[in-house]
């Protein structure tokens, strides 16, 4: 555990982006293989807006690193946020807490916020109108919510009290568990199922990715499913049930294309309110 700890306490910039590009590559192929649905659609192309997006992602998270870096350094030098204050532990259960704290913070509260206020919708709505759910729609975000989504990870930095091994950690893990749970693939349901009682499956948040409400306001989680079953947004559908996209917002070619994309969030919209008619 400390060797793990060390590792990424100090983790190359190198790796990070082999894990990235190595994320992408496996899922990708694995889409091929066994697909959920056999989208008739040419690949490379509807990755290009999604790609655009991860490289923008990158950028800014990359700019805003110093940030991150001097938190985490701040709570451990200064022994504040929550797992500083509880009593000592062993390391393993140090580390669980904090990714699985920061999870809530930098991932489901963020996630939920941007759901319930509407110009964080708007930016937001950008990763809910890829109509064909890939693994390159995991980093599909506006520039404006890579920044949304780094100050949510931040403020989690303070009030969890993670140092940078643990951030490190954590962003490695929702990468990877992103990329898994947008990935077109489809597990035995069984399998599924089982993996959703703790951890975010790919069933299970690709009913977030339903068209229509409430199903779109449910299972914010990217690492661990707990966080909605505790705090009562999980939902369930069949998957075969599953239409992608957001029903206010329907024309699948601007929503492919990258200026249309940026423009996305300041055009005239209004999120539609839940009636018996929006059920499936």
């Amino acid at each position: 555990m400390e060797t793990l700890y060390n590792y990424f306490a100090d983790i190359p910039s190198s790796h990070r982006s082999i894990m990235l590009v190595s994320g992408i590559t496996f899922f990708w192929l694995l889409e091929g293989a066994v697909p959920l649905f056999k989208f008739d659609y040419k690949k490379w192309r509807h990755a290009i807006p999604n790609l655009f997006f991860t490289l923008t992602t990158i950028v800014i998270n990359f700019g805003l690193a110093f940030l991150l870096l001097f938190s985490a350094d701040w709570v451990k030098a200064n022994e504040f946020g929550i797992i500083n204050w509880l009593p000592e532990m062993p390391l393993g259960i140090y580390i669980f807490l904090g990714v699985f704290l920061l999870d809530f913070f930098g991932a489901y509260l963020a996630h939920l916020v941007e759901h319930r206020v509407k110009p964080l919708w708007m930016v937001h709505l950008v990763h809910h109108t890829d109509h064909k759910v890939d693994t390159t729609t995991a980093n599909r975000h506006h520039p404006i919510e890579s920044v949304i989504r780094f100050t949510f990870t931040l403020f989690g930095v303070f009030a969890v009290g993670t140092p940078i091994a643990i951030v490190m950690l954590y962003q490695a893990m929702s990468l990877i568990f992103t990329q898994f749970t947008h990935a077109n693939i489809k597990l035995p349901k069984s399998v599924d199922k089982a993996i959703s009682y703790f951890l975010i499956s790919p069933d299970m948040h690709k009913i977030h990715h339903h068209y229509r409400l409430p199903y779109t306001d449910s299972n914010y989680g990217n690492i661990f499913s707990v966080w909605d079953r505790l705090l009562g947004t999980y939902m369930y559908m069949d998957r075969e049930k599953l239409v992608y996209g957001v029903d206010v917002f329907p024309d699948e070619k601007k929503n492919t294309n990258i200026k249309e994309l940026l423009k996305q969030p300041f055009q005239p919209y209004e999120k539609p309110t839940l009636s018996a008619d929006t059920k499936d």
